[in-house]
């Protein structure tokens, strides 16, 4: 069926079919989360966000595409939740605008509605990111613009197409991405509105809103990565809906800016919507009363939430991994044992895939028991162990021949050895392939990490006493002094050299958030060739753990 024009019973479908279809999908684009949201999952967030939108044009009784672009978009906007609903609000909120007062559009208008679209996300953010939603809702409004179609159906497979383009580019732009090898979900989110859009005039579907469960979270990804107490700079995520004139919006989020953080602040004709991480939500409240009446009102204290949760991780995490693994209904390719000590490293390996990481390391080395009982949980064909540490190996291996499962050992001796080989690793090949490629990449990986002497010795010709900072490179002492910044400052001196291109660097329990970061800045611009990425670890005993490749 050919769409020169569409009009608002077709836009109906598309939206409504594009809103089951994200549904559907919640749990797989809340499994793509890498970044820490106390207040809510990405796939969550996005879909019911687009389920109150398309509440609100259930009932409509009109063939008018303005008329149902502009209930959509204040539909969204009231029932926006968290950063990345307000961003998709914010799309349907332009869409509407390019779309007002016409009963119909050719693909023309329709590309010139996607373009208010990427424009209206972009005014939203107060510092916008790329690699995120927004590259790739550029991404779509900018193939429209220049696409030549006059049929809305091959328009949307055109901007649909660029879409994915920029999807898959996004962990080019955002390296926490890259690291953890996936894309972005909101951006996965937008895709999949985009199919479900396309897919509503190409199979010429009468879409129903359908009551579809949305996920909670979780997904393919086992535990989610958690902060501490300290890392939560504002501990109350606000969020409420003014009644009153939108063109204060921009006064407001102005007036407010310096009380908080992760503020978004939106008007739509008499409605504002606002969103922001703060330690006095009374404070913004009052600015905000000053504009009208205040609605819908929800203040959550993150800190509070953050303690329960890691409560009840302590006392069932176990109990819930063990349950899991029996649940699956399927027998999976891989499955992943690792050891790490720190919260920050944990979590990343969990973000990354990883099914068990057991607590150990330099001074809490893991029995051939404690990988035994976690590789006897995992329901997998292949399980790769990675020790991390050259007093585990030995143990991992003892585990592997007792074992009746296909267990395979990566003998990492250093964390970042571990974080490479997870990230690298290649889920579509074959477990012989896997294991030459992850020996040859952990030998590619510089590690170096600082510590402190426990007591007076000499090594290796250098005189070290109690309390010194210690430099190793590779498990040997390269460097000692007072100040473990400067030892690993010198450090990286030895690791890095022409060819290196990134630096990681993972601080301990006893670095503050502000000490990393002022030691970063100095390295960006001694190494300005490099590409330098910090990441908290909470490790005890070692300030640093640092690698180049």
């Amino acid at each position: 069926m050919e769409f020169n024009k569409i009009n608002g019973r077709d836009f109906y479908n598309m939206v409504v079919n594009a809103s089951n279809r994200l549904a559907e999908k919640s749990d797989y684009v809340n499994a793509l989360n890498v970044f820490p949201v106390p207040d809510g999952d990405t796939g969550t967030n996005m879909s019911m966000t687009f389920k109150a939108a398309v509440k609100e044009i259930e009932n409509i009784d009109s063939d008018s595409i303005g008329e149902v672009s502009k209930k959509l978009a204040k539909g969204a906007l009231m029932g926006a939740r968290g950063n990345s609903g307000v961003i998709l609000s914010q799309i349907l909120r332009g869409i509407s605008k390019g779309l007002t007062n016409l009963e119909e559009v050719s693909a023309s208008e329709f590309a010139n509605a996607l373009q208010e679209g990427s424009n209206s996300a972009y005014k939203a953010v107060m510092r916008p990111t790329e690699g995120t939603i927004l590259s790739v809702i550029r991404a779509t409004a900018e193939a429209g613009m220049h696409s030549k179609k006059h049929n809305v159906k091959e328009l949307l497979e055109e901007v649909t197409v660029a879409a994915k383009v920029m999807l898959d580019k996004t962990p080019e732009l955002l390296p926490a991405l890259k690291k953890a090898k996936v894309v972005d979900s909101g951006g996965m989110g937008l895709y999949i509105i985009l199919q479900g859009m396309l897919e509503a005039l190409k199979d010429g579907i009468v879409a129903e809103v359908k009551d579809i469960k949305i996920g909670e979270g979780g997904g393919e990804v086992t535990g989610a990565k958690t902060t501490g107490d300290a890392d939560i700079k504002f501990g109350y995520c606000t969020e409420f809906i003014i009644l009153g004139d939108a063109t204060h919006a921009t006064e407001l989020q102005n007036e407010i800016e310096p009380f908080g953080d992760s503020m978004i602040v939106v008007g739509y004709d008499d409605v504002i919507k606002v969103h922001i991480h703060t330690n006095d939500p009374g404070l913004v409240l009052s600015k905000a009363v000053k504009i009208g009446e205040l609605s819908k009102i929800k203040i959550d204290n993150m800190r509070e939430e953050h303690r329960e949760l890691l409560a009840g991780e302590m006392r069932e995490e176990q109990a819930k991994q063990a349950e899991e693994a029996a649940e699956q209904e399927e027998i999976k390719k891989y499955g992943f044992v690792t050891v790490a000590m720190g919260d920050g490293i944990t979590n990343i390996f969990k973000d990354l895939g990883v099914d068990y990481v057991i607590e150990g390391g330099q001074t809490m080395n893991p029995s051939t028991q404690d990988i035994l009982d976690c590789i006897d949980k995992i329901n997998a064909e292949n399980i790769f162990i990675l020790p991390n540490n050259k007093n585990i190996i030995m143990a991992a291996s003892q585990a592997q021949e007792i074992s009746d499962k296909n267990v395979i050992v990566i003998p990492t001796t250093t964390i970042p050895q571990g974080i490479t080989c997870v990230s690298m690793f290649n889920r579509d090949a074959e477990p012989k392939e896997n294991e030459e490629e992850l020996k040859e990449l952990m030998e590619a990986v510089k590690t170096g990490s600082v510590t402190y002497a426990v007591r007076d010795t000499e090594m290796d010709g250098i005189n070290i006493k109690e309390g010194n900072m210690l430099g190793l490179v590779e498990g040997k002492i390269k460097e000692v002094g007072e100040d473990k910044f400067e030892v690993a400052e010198k450090v990286l001196e030895n690791m890095v050299d022409d060819d290196s291109e990134l630096i990681t660097i993972f601080y301990g329990e006893d670095v503050t958030d502000n000490e990393a970061n002022e030691f970063v800045s100095k390295l960006e611009e001694k190494y300005e060739d490099c590409d330098i990425q910090l990441y908290k670890g909470d490790q005890p005993l070692y300030y640093f753990l640092m690698s180049v490749e």
